[in-house]
């Protein structure tokens, strides 16, 4: 499998185009056991202080959060629920914003993705969730802070979609007006958005 990881002037746009633009993108992590990657199909975007559903609301600065604070382009990682999710660092350093990845359409390594689930359930399934798609790829909480422009976890250049569609993010209910957001982008009619 022959492909580049983007560069880092990639990363330097606004989180809210970002999230749009890492649609269609090839998300691809090296292990040990082999290759496996995913285009990028869903999104959602933290705007950071501002935004009551971002772990850095009101510049919240922890062990957790603090990749959050450096350049664009870095692994955030962290585990919710047992699950492992990841996001893509955005926003200009000290301005802690970031782009949670929702799902992937399998690519490359199916095989070893269902090893890996542990499941027959079918390629639909597969990654169609941030915490399938994590554990599907082996991205694991140690890639925190790992370069998004460098092996062996990294964003390739992919595929331009047709329509994007737009809509309040999951799973934050508690967030105030922020759970209203219509911060969650997704390619339109693709089978492998989480819902």
């Amino acid at each position: 499998m022959q492909v580049k990881p983007l560069p880092e002037t990639f990363y330097q746009q606004p989180t809210l185009k970002l999230a749009k633009s890492l649609l269609g993108k090839l998300l691809v992590k090296e292990t040990p056991e082999g290759i496996a990657s995913g285009w990028i199909v869903e999104t959602e975007a933290y705007v950071g202080p501002g935004d009551r559903a971002a772990h850095s609301f009101n510049n919240r600065r922890t062990p957790r959060t603090e990749v959050m604070f450096g350049p664009p382009g870095l692994t955030y990682t962290y585990v919710m629920h047992t699950h492992c999710l990841v996001n893509v660092v955005s926003g200009e350093i000290g301005q802690p914003e970031a782009v949670l990845i929702r799902a992937v359409e399998p690519c490359h390594g199916t095989r070893l993705m269902f090893e890996r689930r542990g499941t027959d359930k079918g390629v639909r399934d597969l990654t169609s969730g941030p915490g399938k798609l994590t554990k599907a790829l082996g991205i694991t909480k140690e890639d925190y802070g790992h370069p998004l422009t460098e092996p062996p976890l990294y964003i390739a250049s992919g595929k331009d979609p047709d329509v994007i569609s737009s809509g309040p993010r999951i799973g934050i209910n508690n967030s105030g007006e922020a759970k209203d957001y219509p911060w969650r982008f997704w390619i339109t009619d693709n089978i492998y958005v989480s819902r």
